[in-house]
């Protein structure tokens, strides 16, 4: 194992996005490989906003496997971290740094012990598939470490086990889950439909409603729901196969009001289920009704949709906005509807891609005091203005799939002892 056995630390740093679904995955037909009850579709986020970026180290000198999630020393004992690394280090391949003197044979990878530091730019556990980017990232950057020889697609099965939705994060742009049919899971993968390019002109802002860990775990939920709903299984049996095909055809096709309508219909779907299950489980809160309210109403008064919603398993918004002057409309309302405490820091309001507050007009918060309402509220009676009930919006746009940090500065473990900075 080279020179110095006990000395040298070899690292690989990566950053992965996070997706939200377009198509909902809930529910699984088997808990262990995690094997979903239907198909999914996605759109990955631009990960300069949201991501996890993963440090992977192997040292002969590392007594045990460890991990540090957001600085916070975390067990790997857990079943989902088990899987993702026996099935990495059963395909590892020989490894060499010439330079270095370096050279760990595939065998030595059953003995070697790992250190793992996980970052995410974004909260954890609250419904922005912080898990599905934190496994995607540690598969993806222990596929690099150890030489593996398998495509994103093979990746995602290994992904898969870890989290169901980091399948999906093994690609940019729009990515399909295929549910399968094998019993052993190796057909159920993702594919990517069409790359971050291919609709460019559609803006994505996230209104985080609450940073909060949820009461429900996606886990538990979606167990919950396939043992006691009885709409689940009419929604994957006879719903989502034929609305898998309809988003398929609107993201090839560019539509966006087919995209919209499938998108607030799926998610409304979702969180009925979530609902219809006992005792029903409730991750939308009255702001996240509230949102709805807003879009609906100007798309109504537009007569064609502007802006899709869809809500994963939590109160956070996600609006997907047909191109910029849209979305710089869609945050004036915003603003407007939900605008933060007058002690705020509008920088730290609305995160991301800041060049749409100046597409709004907003440099500070006197131009958010001097909005006025849409003109599809005209008439009606104004609510109370909703202060603080947003915590920040994030501004992005679809992104690209995950990509291996060659920047050692960026790298979350030092190189000499491969223990996080």
């Amino acid at each position: 194992m080279g020179a110095q056995a006990e000395k040298w630390v070899l690292m690989v740093t990566a950053r992965t996005p996070t997706n939200i679904a377009v198509i909902k995955y809930w529910g699984k037909r088997d808990e262990k490989l995690i094997l979903p009850i239907n198909d999914s579709i996605s759109v990955t986020l631009d990960p300069n906003h949201l991501c996890t970026t993963t440090t992977v180290s192997v040292s002969p000198s590392f007594v045990e496997d460890r991990m540090w999630l957001n600085g916070k020393e975390i067990s790997l004992q857990g079943g989902r971290f088990q899987s993702c690394l026996r099935e990495i280090r059963a395909r590892a391949n020989d490894v060499e740094d010439e330079k270095r003197g370096i050279k760990i044979n595939k065998e030595d990878w059953q003995k070697l012990h790992l250190h793992i530091a996980s970052y995410n730019n974004f909260p954890t556990a609250a419904g922005l598939a912080s898990s599905a980017a934190g496994l995607a990232c540690l598969v993806f950057s222990l596929a690099k470490l150890m030489n593996l020889k398998e495509d994103n697609s093979q990746l995602s099965a290994i992904a898969r086990q870890g989290s169901g939705s980091a399948c999906r994060s093994l690609y940019g742009g729009f990515v399909k889950w295929i549910m399968g049919k094998e019993e052993n899971g190796s057909d159920s993968l993702a594919v990517q439909l069409a790359d971050e390019k291919h609709w460019d002109e559609l803006v994505i802002i996230i209104a985080v409603v609450s940073a909060r860990q949820k009461e429900t775990s996606s886990t538990s939920g979606m167990r919950d729901t396939v043992e006691t709903s009885a709409l689940i299984q009419h929604r994957a049996k006879e719903v989502v196969p034929k609305r898998i095909i309809e988003m398929e055809n609107a993201i090839q096709n560019r539509d966006f009001a087919s995209f919209a309508r499938l998108a607030c219909t799926d998610s409304n779907q979702f969180h009925a289920v979530c609902l219809d299950t006992y005792p029903p489980i409730f991750y939308m809160n009255d702001t996240s009704h509230r949102i709805i309210s807003c879009v609906e109403k100007w798309n109504r008064a537009e007569e064609t949709p502007q802006v899709a919603y869809t809500f994963d398993a939590g109160p956070n918004a996600v609006m997907i906005a047909r191109d910029r002057k849209t979305a710089a409309l869609l945050l004036q309302r915003l603003l407007y509807n939900f605008p933060p405490q007058p002690d705020t820091d509008l920088d730290r309001y609305v995160i991301g891609d800041k060049s749409i507050l100046k597409d709004a007009g907003i440099k500070d918060m006197k131009d958010v005091e001097a909005l006025v309402g849409p003109p599809e509220t005209k008439g009606n009676i104004v609510g109370e203005k909703s202060k603080g009930d947003v915590s920040y919006f994030i501004c992005t746009r679809p992104g690209g799939g995950p990509v291996v940090l060659s920047d050692e500065t960026q790298a979350l473990l030092d190189p000499l002892t491969g223990l996080p900075k």
